[in-house]
């Protein structure tokens, strides 16, 4: 049994007494960017472990995801999860304003979404009292230890799934072996994304008899929500001209894209560039870098219209990243000419699309790796090499074509393991087993 012999340390008790005191700042932090975001005060209050919902009759089985990526990944195994166990009711928890509103949207049957509270001891004891999951299943990397002791304490079985490490944190907790030991177990299962985590998971403390490498868990999930008569639309508004998407661009990359897309454009003067920033937020600030490169640019959310004319079109507005895919088959994914980590690349490759990243991918290391292997994404290192990769797809149908086959079929292969995830979970959590209920 997980904690058998594995007491708490003195870090855990001080990183206790600390976030107990630092509580109410903490709180002040969080209010005031929920509040800016126009979430409701009384969901703002799930942050403390106020519930705004009943707890559903019978087995509860939580997941915790950290923010969107994340949030959206479990959607899929969700969905499947519920038609392996049909008496089985779902909580989705996680931190953010856009998370929230996204899952809101795609809620698989028998799910609930609540924000996860603060990792104090009132806002956990709370959330645990109210809620009474009979398991709990944390995604990728967020690790909230009063969280993870709490549930523990109370024998709600824990699973770490999709789980990845960098090598910074990994290092960080090495510091620590102790407590690391301690928080790793709280854990019954856990399910990496791939071998390095596995035995990074095992450096640091975990049983080793507990950890099984995978695959990603992202592969898995929907193709992402396409409106079609969006898509139909600007297709006709595009005709025939050549088109790429630069998507999830963050602060400092448009430069590069913009650059890319000028040059791009003595060869290709029709092309047509789709940016899509990652936070949409940042639009005036990105309309005002297209103004200072020297292009005209439309602007989805304020509803203007390709034109000829257009060399830009802007789409900042939220969860329509599918329509643009099912546009484009011509992926720039950002979060990787600085180093960011990069995005999921699973989601243009499900739409068909070839990708095309920079150097900074390493939350998606594994993944690109053999992607870049088989020919169905490109790596670039700066404004020159993006136009250089993006002239040869354009130019070159024969090339792009093989990538997009190519990248479609990696993907097939690693949708596989969502299977072999359900039962993990199912068995070493005891997901089947009546008389777990809380």
């Amino acid at each position: 049994m997980p904690g058998q012999g594995v007491a708490p340390t003195l870090l855990y008790r001080l990183y206790s007494v600390v976030t107990g005191a630092l509580g109410p700042l903490a709180w002040r932090s969080v209010h005031r960017k929920l509040d800016a975001a126009g979430v409701a005060p009384e969901r703002q209050r799930e942050r403390l472990g106020r519930a705004t919902l009943p707890r559903p009759e019978g087995r509860l089985i939580w997941f915790h995801a950290a923010s969107v990526g994340e949030s959206l990944s479990v959607l899929t195994l969700i969905t499947r999860l519920g038609a392996v166990l049909p008496k089985a009711e779902f909580l989705i928890t996680s931190g953010t304003p856009t998370s929230a509103e996204l899952v809101a949207k795609r809620l698989p049957p028998r799910t609930q979404h609540q924000f996860v509270p603060l990792d104090t001891g009132a806002a956990v004891t709370r959330f645990y009292d109210h809620w009474r999951p009979q398991a709990g299943i944390f995604v990728e990397s967020e690790l909230w230890p009063r969280m993870l002791v709490e549930a523990h304490q109370r024998g709600i079985k824990l699973a770490l799934l999709n789980a990845r490490l960098s090598q910074k944190s990994v290092q960080g907790w090495q510091r620590f072996p102790g407590t690391a030991r301690f928080i790793l177990d709280c854990f019954t299962l856990f399910l990496t994304q791939n071998r390095q985590t596995a035995d990074n998971l095992i450096a640091m403390g975990a049983d080793p008899g507990r950890v099984r490498p995978g695959s990603n868990l992202k592969a898995t999930s929907a193709p992402l929500p396409v409106d079609e008569a969006t898509r139909d639309t600007l297709t006709k508004a595009i005709g025939d001209r050549p088109v790429w998407v630069a998507s999830s661009t963050h602060k400092g990359e448009e430069e590069q894209v913009l650059q890319a897309h000028k040059r791009l454009l003595i060869t290709h003067p029709d092309l047509l560039l789709l940016l899509v920033p990652r936070h949409p937020e940042r639009g005036d600030e990105v309309q005002r870098l297209v103004k200072d490169a020297g292009l005209s640019c439309a602007r989805r959310s304020a509803q203007e219209q390709i034109t000829g004319q257009t060399q830009v079109y802007m789409a900042d507005t939220l969860g329509e990243t599918g329509t643009w895919y099912a546009l484009c088959k011509l992926v720039f994914l950002g979060g990787s000419l600085l180093e960011i980590g990069g995005h999921n690349p699973f989601e243009p490759a499900q739409a068909g699309a070839a990708v095309v990243t920079g150097p900074g991918y390493f939350n998606f290391a594994e993944t690109y790796a053999q992607m870049k292997q088989d020919g169905g994404a490109r790596e670039v290192q700066d404004a020159d090499s993006l136009a250089d990769a993006v002239a040869d797809w354009l130019d070159n149908a024969e090339h792009f074509n093989n990538a997009r086959q190519a990248a479609s079929a990696y993907v097939a292969t690693q949708q596989n393991a969502l299977e072999g995830v359900i039962d993990g979970l199912c068995q070493e959590l005891a997901l089947n087993d009546p008389a777990a209920v809380n």
